[in-house]
């Protein structure tokens, strides 16, 4: 007989491992690592800037200092309007690290506490000044992430109904374009 297998939750996460590697690719190969970030009252970033809570964020080491990848958190210091300010990301708050250039990288499940929504305040934050460029996760074709030397790439997908919602009716045929989908992976050979 074999002994069964260990719980994945045996071991630690490999998200802050994953942003790391990709961090150093991105540097190897002089593209510039971006990261999306999912912002609630756990994430320490300029307020501003964040637009539906999220903010893209550029981590690379030209526009950082003090630049720490640890196991639980990112911590650095960048300029936001010419002002420094202190940046604390949480490893389970980062949603994507892709390089800007071709926006190849990889997307990370959203943080299991945001699905218990905001502070309760209904106050949500307001932007300011648009987010950093870069592609955005939620309906984006152009993100794609290497994996075991085939690309996957996010295309957009229906949303999926809530629980205890009515099934929705057949929608009358539009001319515009349909709303904002979930990405899911396709394989591209």
């Amino acid at each position: 007989m074999t002994s069964p297998i260990a719980p994945a939750s045996a071991g630690t996460s490999t998200r802050p491992y994953l942003i790391r590697a990709l961090h150093d690719w991105c540097t190897d190969n002089g593209f510039t690592p971006y990261i999306a970030v999912f912002v609630d009252d756990h994430v320490q970033v300029p307020k501003e800037y964040v637009k539906n809570n999220e903010i893209v964020l550029n981590v690379g080491f030209e526009a950082t200092s003090a630049l720490k990848l640890g196991n639980e958190l990112i911590e650095f210091k960048a300029r936001f309007g010419g002002t420094s300010r202190e940046i604390a990301v949480p490893i389970d708050h980062v949603i994507a690290i892709y390089a800007r250039e071709n926006g190849q990288g990889m997307a990370f499940p959203m943080p299991s506490d945001a699905s218990a929504g905001d502070s309760g305040d209904g106050a949500k934050p307001e932007a300011a000044a648009p987010a950093p460029r870069g592609p955005r996760l939620a309906g984006s074709a152009g993100f794609a992430a290497k994996k075991g030397g085939t690309a996957l790439t996010l295309s957009p997908s229906p949303l999926p109904a809530r629980p205890g919602s009515d099934p929705p009716a057949d929608p009358p045929p539009s001319s515009d374009p349909p709303g904002p989908k979930r990405p899911s992976l396709k394989r591209v050979k």
